[in-house]
């Protein structure tokens, strides 16, 4: 299948939300996107004269993983927008499970990424400068390491309390999508809501610091709805097991009652490779 053409989605008025678009609308596929680990076709999406550019992930090209269910990654990145929408923030695109060409999957609304936002970087300094978090230390070749740093970004902040909440095993730097009007979202959620600890991340810049107020907040807000009978826990019900939907409380709980950001718990890698 050839390399997809970028095709900008179309404004979505009012009376179709994103969501109701990519969940009615007819998929047509226009390419693949190569670079991906598991099938990821790039499509557009058409119902009622509204047009937008998706991407849709089909069940049958998931790739097994030795400590996920086969088949549960599309359902898991529907999971990560339901409770990116529960904090407030919208940090993962609008994401839905459906049927497609290909059987049912994830679709979810492309994301057209400003280019040259600097959210990463390289330093040859021993500490992060004004406006960076410092991540580790890293080979750059010939023996020379380099500290890899990430901006010091509210947004990015919010986004490292969703990943520890949903427990993501995989935040690279290029899920990482910066949008006009200063969004930002996070995407590529399929290896999440793991029953057991395995938080991986580039976003370690804020670990042990206090949670801001914005923070607690949100989290006060996911632990209501994360009660068995809340709106969440049953949105969830139908994407992730109940062992995992108990974790999903469990850590919510563990952040309020730490009130900081949590630290590499040594039992797992604590950064992902390839980091970008």
């Amino acid at each position: 299948m050839p390399a997809p053409e970028r095709i900008p989605p179309r404004s979505v008025t009012t009376d179709v939300t994103p969501a109701e678009l990519l969940a009615r609308g007819e998929l047509t596929v226009r390419g693949r996107i190569r670079e991906a680990s598991n099938a990821a076709l790039y499509c557009t999406v058409t119902y009622d004269g509204h047009e937008a550019a998706c991407i849709y992930k089909p069940v049958a090209g998931e790739r097994p993983l030795w400590d996920f269910p086969d088949g549960t990654l599309a359902e898991r990145e529907v999971a990560a927008y339901e409770v990116s929408e529960a904090t407030g923030w919208g940090l993962v695109p609008p994401t839905v499970l459906r049927d497609g060409p290909y059987g049912e999957g994830m679709c979810q609304l492309w994301i057209e990424a400003l280019p040259d936002a600097e959210l990463l970087a390289l330093v040859d300094d021993e500490e992060p400068g004004p406006g960076w978090k410092a991540i580790g230390f890293a080979e750059v070749g010939e023996g020379k390491t380099a500290l890899l740093v990430h901006a010091d970004d509210e947004r990015l902040r919010r986004l490292a309390v969703l990943d520890a909440v949903i427990n993501n095993a995989d935040r690279k730097g290029g899920h990482l999508l910066p949008a006009a009007e200063e969004r930002l979202y996070g995407i590529d959620h399929g290896v999440t809501f793991n029953a057991e600890n395995k938080l991986r991340t580039l976003l370690w810049g804020w670990a042990g610091e206090p949670l801001t107020g914005e923070a607690v907040e949100a989290l006060k807000g996911l632990r209501g709805a994360l009660e068995p009978d809340g709106a969440l826990a049953v949105r969830l019900a139908g994407l992730i097991t109940a062992a995992e939907i108990d974790a999903t409380r469990a850590r919510v709980d563990a952040l309020l009652e730490s009130g900081t950001h949590p630290e590499p718990s040594g039992e797992w890698p604590a950064i992902p490779w390839p980091p970008v």
